[in-house]
């Protein structure tokens, strides 16, 4: 059995057991705080990784460092950028329903949200000009 399929198999063991703590958490009415999601968003972050990418040394797959892996880690950012874009706006829209108030802080990050990618892109090109 290959390291990359070793690794995505400890890492979806962990991240079933962090899942089932938490939902554990929930049904005996304990909160679910910053900890419990940033432990299981960076399990399944390490997961996608690990079942997206191949090994030099294995070669098992496709490589972050080929040209097919950049092109890809380029398209999936930019998509995921409106993706994420999307989700804040309907936060600020669902907590101004909810809520009849807008949070400050949600709005500031909408707000950031959408200037990033074109300032970015701004500071990208002024580099190769």
């Amino acid at each position: 059995m290959s390291t990359r399929k070793i690794g995505s198999v400890l890492i979806s063991i962990a991240t079933l057991i962090v899942v089932g703590f938490t939902i554990y958490q929930v049904i005996v009415g304990k909160d679910v705080g910053f900890n419990e999601v940033v432990t299981i968003g960076g399990l399944l972050m390490m997961f996608f990784s690990s079942i997206t990418w191949g090994t030099k040394e294995e070669k098992d797959g496709i490589l972050l460092e080929e040209e097919l892996g950049q092109r890809i880690t380029e398209k999936s950012s930019k998509v995921s950028y409106f993706l994420l874009t999307f989700f804040i706006f309907g936060a600020v829209a669902a907590d101004n329903f909810i809520n009849g108030t807008i949070n400050i802080f949600l709005l500031l990050l909408l707000g950031l949200s959408m200037i990033i990618l074109p300032f970015i892109e701004f500071l990208v090109a002024k580099k190769y000009q």
